[in-house]
């Protein structure tokens, strides 16, 4: 039986102090406080990402189960312990092929799901989502999906303003998927019919969708304010300002609130050309664009975001407590994709745990009951 002993450890029945948490065959078997010998950290739940492109050069689906299993060790060694790979829109061929990848890794437990992101978007908020590929959701093409991923599939993003979009939301969570709003230039009214149909989730909440106007509020009032709705939000400081993080923590609260990636195969990489898809990204200072013909700066691409670095940032430059972080960072993105076993440090759970100082960033990582080995510069300066 192993253990460790930290200064504090955040908990459902709340923060410990200098607490023991027990590990054997996995998961944890006790969590105790007023243990001698703390170290002078907290422990919180290990991070759990639902939207991940991909890292070290690597895009996830592609067809080299070593380089999956790369990017995804790179991504687990900054605090992801559960982690959706997450697609680009490609044809609905290169999207079989790709599934069929993934669902071999989610067989063998390097990944925890498949999140589609696409190929059901909008035109006019594709974002880095190549236009010609763009379909609708047409009762074939779901099918095709759902027995593609069979039971790794866990969610998909959706425009629901495409014609058949409210039969194939109700279609995919019938199949067991998390629907997501996302990549849409629907009115507060579309959005609210798609919740109704069986969406429970918004993709990167402001981008790529309308923005509020007093007069025209579009989604974003509606899925903020809708208790059945979880919350995306990329908190690199680039994707959205500190100030609209604690907006949204405001209206909708940690228990609504997934802090996630989106990061793609340039993260842990340089500065440099990528592609993303089938689209050429260019990084540069850490932000990822499309290459424009024109050579103009084109829409942002992903990021190179890690989830240390996303759970620093809201307590550090957002000013979250970092309880608060941690149901963020796990226990609520566990809760609303159903994902039982994770997301909590308690009895019973997998002993899944990232230990951090108190400006939230990361210093020890363990999977399983395992110390993982931290990329060589897991924090920031």
């Amino acid at each position: 039986m192993d253990s460790l002993v930290v200064a504090k450890a955040v908990t459902p029945g709340g923060v410990l102090t200098d607490a023991r948490i027990t590990f054997e065959g996995g998961r944890i078997v006790g969590i105790d406080e007023g243990a001698a010998g703390a170290e002078q950290l907290w422990a919180v739940p290990g991070y759990v990402d639902t939207h991940c492109h991909g890292a070290v050069e690597v895009s996830f689906g592609v067809d080299d189960l070593d380089a999956n299993r790369r990017a995804r060790a790179f991504h687990l060694s900054h605090g992801t312990t559960t982690l959706f790979a997450s697609t680009v829109t490609l044809t609905m061929d290169e999207l079989e092929r790709q599934s069929a990848v993934l669902l071999e890794l989610f067989e063998e437990g390097t990944i925890d799901g498949i999140h589609l992101e696409g190929p059901f978007l909008a035109p006019e908020k594709k974002g880095a989502h190549p236009l010609e590929l763009l379909i609708d959701p047409t009762p074939d093409a779901v099918e095709r999906l759902i027995a593609a991923g069979g039971p790794a599939l866990k969610m998909i993003t959706m425009a629901p303003e495409r014609p058949h979009s409210m039969e194939a939301i109700a279609r995919f969570v019938e199949a067991g998927v998390v629907v997501a709003f996302g990549h849409s230039d629907a009115d507060a009214d579309v959005c609210r019919r798609s919740i109704d149909a069986g969406a429970t989730a918004a993709t990167h909440l402001f981008n790529a969708m309308c923005g509020i106007h007093h007069r025209e509020p579009g989604p974003v009032p509606s899925l903020l304010h809708d208790e059945r709705i979880l919350n995306e939000l990329i908190c690199d400081g680039v994707h959205l300002h500190a100030d609209v993080i604690r907006m949204a923590y405001e209206a909708a609260g940690a228990d609504r609130i997934a802090l996630v990636t989106d990061a793609m195969s340039a993260t842990g990489a340089a500065d440099g050309r990528y592609m993303l898809g089938q689209l050429d990204v260019v990084v540069t200072d850490g932000v990822a664009r499309l290459v424009t013909d024109d050579g103009s700066e084109g829409n942002i691409a992903g990021s190179t975001l890690t989830m240390a670095e996303a759970f620093r940032f809201v307590v550090s430059e957002v000013g979250l407590p970092i309880p608060e972080a941690a149901k963020m960072a796990a226990t609520t993105p566990a809760r609303y994709h159903g994902l039982p076993d994770v997301g909590e440090l308690a009895v019973g759970k997998y002993a899944d745990v990232c230990l951090v100082d108190d400006t939230g960033a990361l210093r020890s990582v363990i999977r399983g009951g395992e110390r993982v080995a931290l990329d060589p510069a897991p924090v920031s300066a």
